[in-house]
């Protein structure tokens, strides 16, 4: 540092003295011409007069990072006007002045205050003037100058980055570029040798090398493995002053990784694996994993499997684990434990990808052998057949085998088989098996018409293990036997029209007839169609086989009419084509009709043709409006015997002073002279049902019990009164005693009072009541209560 210090001191002195010296030079080399002027003519024979310059210099240099004790002397300003006597003030105005430079007002010496650094300003810009101390007049005018600062080697070199990270491929060749790492140096890189740096490296060796000027990194040893080493630390140093000693230095440190290539191939750690299946497993379940290892990564270190050999191929496949890198064995088709127990498969294992320039390190795949044992396991039965199909006849006796199911254990132990039927397959049961030996039974007959087929499910089941079972679909064919006659195919009635003997037949048929048979076809078609034997000759109609399962009905004669006859059975005879043939006999209806001499139908009514062989229109007319008159006489007669009614009773006494109607309830007063009507005395305010108690005040609505209406007009007295206490009885609202029904209600616009014999009873009437006891027993009441009034008073 003391040297460094002296260094410094001798530097400054050195530039002071040099510039000091070129000032002075300057300054007198100019001195004198900036004292003396000449005097120039102007346009108007005016003498104009130029001052020359008193002082002039070019420019000051100051060492940056002077620490002495003294300000540095930067320069001395002075002026050929100065004679010394202190009348002359130097003034310093511009960068810095007063601050870091300051002049002595009367020598002209400036001195630098502070430490410059070169590198946060490299030079000043100032102005000088001299002026008059006592009046500052100028005395020169200003002039410029530069101060600037000298660089020295007190910054080292810097790098971009701390640190660095770079990739290059494995097995690289020597030579080949990582990265360049570039640092600065923020001295003045045009004076000496501050800021020329040069790289070199401290760590890293033998594996990299850096290039001294450039500072590019590149490999220097061959055949780097990343499986071997991945990631080297490098540190390069950069050193200004060209390398030399007492540069300054910087240094940064380089994370180099070595990227994958595929260099290795697979390789599996054992070469045989053990592996076992159970019988019972079902084809795509994991057998067994095998795994090759390779060291590279990511795409360079995929593996593929495959099955190359073995005596498993069939039934084996394996396929690959791409998350775990692993061959995955898994049963393509089931396995028997008593055909085979063992298997031998060869899988290879090869990379998916594979690089040109390294196919010399190859082969890139491996193989290893793979044993599969296959375990016993208790299996269910086995059906000899993946489905059955029997056949059996309809109308089969109960009992009538339909065949046979067989299912063994393919176990070694060959455990006995129990047989049973689904009957959700066979509601109707129409089956039943042997559980022993298999065999199926019909339980009764069966009819193909009704179902042709039947599927049933029959269960195989181990004995000692029911939960052991398989299961085998059957179906039955129902065959045919002729059971069913044929018939006709629709309800065929036939048309014939009436005409005389003399005109020639038709040869058309009457009608066209087919016939439809439940059977199969086998025991259906073809259909023959006759006649009985016994109407073999049949002199009216004749039937004729087409062959094609229809036959047509044809008239033998003519001259059919329909007052002789309007309507002929003929009986037809349908066989078919079965073993034993069936046949039946059916009826054909033909009508005698009116045609025109077209042979246009129109009519088939032999009543109408009656009616108009013997009576007009004229006269039919007629006939029909006497019955109309005569049903509307009948409905008049009726209509005035409803409304005038004839008395109920009719007295043979001539002092009867007027039509007395008795009864057991309240008429419907004087005005009721004619047989007795209900109507009356039904209150028209409770003609839907309710009439409320007088007696007493119901708590609640009552409502009327379902089927208790008004009785109509045709109702017998006795049953309306045995209605209404009925209803009085069944009231929720009455009290729990006996009270009075009164019939207060005698009608509308009636005058009379009542006819209650309630209020009859307390009234002084002078009528005789006896004759009541010759009106019968239904009076015999009303003559107890009237016609003993003397009884009563004697016995009081």
């Amino acid at each position: 540092m003391k040297e460094h210090y002296c260094l410094q001191a001798a530097l400054v002195c050195l530039g002071v003295l040099c510039h000091s010296q070129a000032f002075t030079t300057e300054r007198r080399s100019h001195l004198r011409p900036s004292f003396h002027g000449h005097h120039e003519k102007g346009k108007e024979g005016q003498v104009l007069q130029r001052s020359k310059r008193g002082w002039v210099w070019n420019q000051f240099f100051v060492i940056e990072e002077y620490t002495g004790p003294d300000p540095v002397l930067v320069g001395r300003l002075h002026s050929d006007i100065d004679s010394g006597d202190g009348n002359i003030k130097y003034i310093l105005s511009g960068e810095g002045a007063g601050t870091i430079f300051v002049i002595d007002d009367k020598s002209g010496n400036i001195h630098a205050t502070k430490t410059l650094d070169r590198e946060e300003r490299a030079q000043y810009t100032l102005m000088a003037q001299a002026v008059d101390r006592d009046t500052n007049r100028p005395l020169e005018p200003p002039s410029e100058f530069i101060v600037k600062v000298q660089d020295i080697n007190d910054n080292p070199p810097e790098f971009l980055h701390e640190t660095y990270h770079a990739n290059v491929p494995e097995r690289s060749n020597v030579g080949t570029s990582v990265i360049q790492v570039t640092a600065s140096d923020a001295d003045d890189p045009t004076y000496g040798n501050s800021a020329k740096l040069v790289y070199s490296i401290l760590e890293g060796q033998p594996y990299f090398s850096v290039e001294a000027q450039t500072g590019i990194i590149r490999t220097a040893l061959p055949n780097m493995d990343r499986e071997a080493k991945e990631e080297y630390h490098v540190v390069i140093q950069a050193k200004d002053m060209g390398g030399h000693m007492g540069g300054l230095s910087g240094t940064t440190k380089v994370t180099i990784t070595l990227t994958d290539v595929n260099d290795n191939p697979p390789k599996f750690p054992q070469s045989v694996y053990q592996m076992s299946v159970s019988e019972a497993a079902v084809p795509g379940e994991e057998v067994g994993r095998v795994k090759a290892k390779d060291p590279d990564i990511g795409e360079n270190g995929l593996v593929t499997y495959n099955i190359v050999d073995g005596d498993g191929m069939e039934l084996f496949e394996i396929t690959t684990d791409y998350e775990t890198q692993e061959g995955v064995v898994k049963l393509k088709k089931p396995v028997d434990f008593e055909t085979k127990r063992a298997y031998s498969l060869k899988v290879e294992a090869a990379n998916v990808h594979i690089d040109p320039k390294f196919i010399s390190n190859g082969p890139f795949k491996d193989t290893v052998t793979v044993k599969i044992a296959v375990e016993d396991a208790d299996e269910p039965p086995m059906f000899l057949a993946p489905s059955y199909i029997h056949e059996v006849q309809e109308n089969a006796a109960a009992g009538t085998v339909v065949g046979r199911v067989h299912a063994k254990d393919p176990d070694a132990a060959n455990s006995p088989i129990r047989y049973s039927i689904d009957r959700h397959t066979d509601l109707d049961r129409f089956f039943t098996i042997n559980p022993e030996d298999g065999f199926i039974k019909t339980t009764k007959p069966l009819d193909r018409e009704e179902t042709a087929w039947l599927n049933i499910s029959v269960f195989a089941a181990e004995i000692h293990n029911r939960h052991q079972e398989a299961k085998v679909p059957v179906a039955i064919r129902v065959l045919d036997v002729n059971d069913n006659a044929p018939k006709f195919a629709a309800p065929y009635e036939g048309f014939i029209c009436e005409s005389d003997q003399t005109k020639p037949l038709s040869n058309q048929p009457i009608v066209t007839i087919s016939a439809d048979d439940k059977d199969d076809t086998a025991n259906g078609p073809r259909f023959i169609f006759s006649l009985p034997p016994e109407i073999i000759h049949n002199p009216n109609f004749t039937v004729r086989d087409n062959r094609d399962n229809t036959a047509g009905v044809y008239a033998r004669r003519g001259g059919f009419s329909r007052q002789k006859q309007d309507l002929y059975l003929l009986p037809i005879v349908i066989s078919d084509g079965g073993v034993p043939p069936m046949s039946s006999t059916n009826t054909l209806t033909i009508k005698v009709c009116g045609c025109d001499v077209h042979g246009v139908l129109l009519s088939c009514n032999a009543e109408a043709y009656i009616l108009n062989a013997g009576l007009s229109t004229g006269a039919l007319i007629a006939i029909l409006a006497c019955i109309v008159i005569l049903l509307v006489i009948v409905v008049l007669f009726v209509t005035l015997r409803r409304q005038k009614k004839e008395p109920l009773i009719v007295f043979e006494e001539e002092d009867v002073r007027e039509n007395i109607i008795t009864y057991d309830d309240e008429g419907g007063g004087e005005e009721d002279t004619e047989a007795f009507d209900i109507a009356t005395l039904q209150n028209p305010d409770g003609i839907n049902g309710f009439i409320p108690r007088k007696d007493i005040k119901p708590e609640y609505q009552y409502m009327p019990r379902p089927g208790l209406r008004p009785a109509p007009n045709s109702v017998d007295v006795d049953d309306f009164i045995n209605t209404r206490i009925q209803e009085a009885d069944n009231d929720p609202t009455a009290p729990p005693y006996d009270s009075i029904q009164i019939y207060g209600y005698e009608g509308r616009g009636s005058v009379a009072g009542s006819l209650s014999s309630l209020e009859s009873a307390t009234t002084d009437s002078d009528l005789d009541y006896d004759y009541l006891q010759n009106w019968g027993p239904r009076f015999k009441k009303l003559a107890d209560l009237y016609g003993s009034k003397d009884t009563f008073d004697d016995d009081s």
